[in-house]
Parts: C-alpha cells; structure tokens; sequence
C-alpha cells in the first residue's frame, strides 16, 4: 500500500477508535514540513576575523570547514489523543532527532512543531543524577516532570515497585552510580511513567530489562493512552512496536516514508529492510 493510501484509510476513519465511534479526534502533535539541521564543525576553518564571523552570521552562511547534516527532512503528520505512535527506521534515520524537536530541545530549521500540552521525552523530564540514591532521583524526578510533592510521596512505591529495583536488594537507597545501565533505564522509564502525560516519548526503553519488565512497560504504555494521553515510542523491536503501537511512522535518511496502520507499515517496513 502507497504512502498516500495510507493517509487515505487514516481520512476515511478506517484506523483510530475515535473516529470509529464518532468521537471527535483531538490533536496534540502536529509536524508541519519539519526540517532539522546539525551543523558539525569539520575542521579546516580558518579563524577568521569577528567581523567576517559576523557577517556570515548575518548572511546565515555558516563558516568555513562547517558541515550540515540534515537529519529530518520535510516531515508532516498530525498526532491525536489516545494514539501509541511507534517510529521505526534504520540507525540515523532521523527517529530520536524527531523527538527531541517534538520536546523543544532541538529548534526546527524550516516548518514548524505544535503540541498541545509539555512533551514529556523520557530521559530527560527525569533526569537522573548518578551521586545521588535512587530515592532522591525519584523524588527529583517526579518534581522534574510537574508533579507535586505530595503526588510523588503517593507515588513513591509505586515507581519502586515497578522498577523492580529493590527485588534483589536495596538498591533504591543506593547512588545511582552503582546501578547498571539497565536498572538506570528500568527506574528512568519507572517515574516518567507514574505521571499522566499529554505526550510521552520514549526512545528504546522497551529493549531494557526482562521480559517481565517489558510486559509491564507495554500494559503501562496501554493506561496512559486510555488515560487521555499520546505515546510515541521508538524501537528497533519490531514485536514491541505491534504489542503497543496502532500507528507507525516509518523514516529513513530523515524522511517519512510511511505512515499509517501498524501491521501495514511493518509489513513494508520488514520487506525493504529483509528482516
């Protein structure tokens, strides 16, 4: 199925429980011809003088030895309420600087981003600091990402329970510098998790943990869109990606090539790449 028979199904009310019903759907994303840009320094430059720096800033020339690398590209979609968004493609297809443009950490070149409600990006709303315990990080966490003192303390058990961070031993007391990469991931995706979010974006936190952890991560992933919210979840898992998502969005070199049904656009998705 073509790209534009996709966003035909889409119009049409063939994909979204909203539109089954006939409640109306209710944006909180939207991508207009989004550009990013990274300039890298190559090295070469000359030192130059200020006033030549000047102009060329005034001229938007960037100086001489700098490269850009134009890591999205012309990307256009609308997100609704309710919808688990899963964004697939190969490494360094434009997926994690999608995100980052969708919270506000990277300025878009051209077009524009509109969100309705705080972007929440896990990694960076609870944002972890490694000499500090677990306990702390979760507290500062929670306050991080707007909740109230009092809903972190209600929360608090919760969040430690479900990272699975005490099952062998107390651990949540500890500096975060002695956990491994994955307890870090587990407690990090934990406490984003605990808050309602308008839109929650996760990048890989499914491919962290057991099984078990997993299986909890997708049922929370699943609450939160009943809970009126917007997940976009990137994943190189293509099982997690149809265990969570009903919508994908799929990019290559900074493009987005598909976007539709999950089922249809894995299919494609597994044809070109051959897995």
């Amino acid at each position: 199925m073509a790209v534009a028979e996709v966003e035909s199904t889409r119009k049409n009310g063939q994909d979204g429980a909203g539109e089954q019903s006939g409640e109306p759907r209710i944006p909180t994303v939207i991508a207009e011809d989004l550009h990013v840009v990274y300039r890298v320094n190559g090295g070469g430059g000359g030192r130059g003088s200020a006033t030549a720096a000047l102009n060329r800033i005034l001229r938007r020339k960037p100086p001489a030895g700098m490269r850009e690398v134009r890591a999205v590209k012309g990307v256009s979609f609308v997100a609704y309420r309710g919808e688990a968004i899963g964004l697939i493609g190969s490494n360094g297809s434009g997926k994690s600087t999608l995100l980052k443009a969708i919270a506000g950490l990277l300025p878009a070149e051209r077009g524009k981003v509109y969100t309705d409600g705080q972007p929440s990006l896990l990694g960076v709303n609870a944002a972890l600091m490694n000499d500090l315990t677990g306990e702390r990080n979760v507290i500062l966490g929670g306050l991080a990402m707007g909740m109230t003192k009092a809903q972190v303390e209600e929360r608090y058990q919760d969040i430690v329970d479900f990272s699975g961070i005490n099952e062998k031993g107390d651990f949540i007391s500890l500096p975060m510098r002695t956990y491994s990469s994955g307890m870090a991931a587990r407690l990090r995706f934990s406490i984003a998790a605990a808050k309602d979010h308008d839109v929650l974006m996760i990048d890989e936190a499914l491919a962290t943990g057991d099984k078990k952890f997993q299986k909890r991560s997708e049922a929370r992933i699943r609450e939160l869109r009943k809970e009126a919210g917007t997940v976009f979840l990137v994943s190189h898992n293509n099982k997690s990606i149809r265990d969570t998502c009903d919508r994908v969005l799929w990019l290559e070199r900074g493009e987005l090539r598909m976007d539709g049904p999950t089922e249809t656009v894995m299919k494609a998705y597994e044809e070109f790449t051959g897995k």
